[in-house]
């Protein structure tokens, strides 16, 4: 027993160790976006490019995966393995339409030429935005080995402690999304 809580405790800490790495990554990103937004290249600017309807539209979908996961965690702590399951599927699903409507933003700017090529902001914008993006991407990943996991073994303490570490890496990627909504899209629009 005591073998298993030294080896949980050590993936808790290294999990910490990678969380705190992606808030460094993306305190980086945003500076470099707030530094270059002004930036344009006579480009479009973000008042050309940005709906705020879309980007709430996003948030909210967002959000609410927050809240479907929340609901996971307390599944899982309840030994519900079917619930569980059906809350990482709606979580999968809202996750997946979050990055469907990113990806159709991103390929709606590229067809009017506003690609990350076009200027300095563009480029932030493309980096900050599909970073977040990409680590949406491979939080969908991981829910997709979470549930294979669950149906093969269970809610053993080893999913259990995986399903958490899942849950703080969804939260903090809605955090980074409310920064993202505040800083690019909200005073993109002022």
């Amino acid at each position: 027993m005591e073998k298993i809580m030294e080896k949980n405790d050590t993936h808790a800490f290294g999990f910490w160790v990678y969380l705190m790495t992606d808030i460094i990554i993306f305190g980086v990103l945003f500076a470099v976006y707030m530094v270059l937004r002004a930036n344009t290249f006579g480009g479009p600017t973000s008042n050309d490019l940005f709906s705020l309807p879309t980007a709430l539209v996003n948030t909210l979908v967002l959000l609410t995966s927050s809240f479907t996961c929340g609901l996971m965690t307390l599944a899982a702590r309840k030994g519900k393995v079917n619930q569980t399951i059906a809350w990482l599927i709606a979580t999968f699903a809202l996750g997946a339409t979050f990055l469907a409507l990113e990806l159709g933003e991103f390929s709606r700017f590229i067809a009017i030429g506003a690609s990350w090529q076009r200027s300095a902001f563009l480029s932030s914008f493309f980096t900050l935005v599909g970073t977040h993006g990409l680590h949406i991407a491979v939080g969908l990943l991981w829910i997709i080995v979470a549930i294979v996991q669950l149906k093969l073994r269970g809610l053993t303490p080893g999913v259990t402690s995986k399903l958490t570490r899942f849950a703080l890496f969804w939260h903090f990627l809605d955090i980074v999304w409310i920064f993202i909504f505040t800083t690019v899209y909200l005073m993109g629009m002022l």
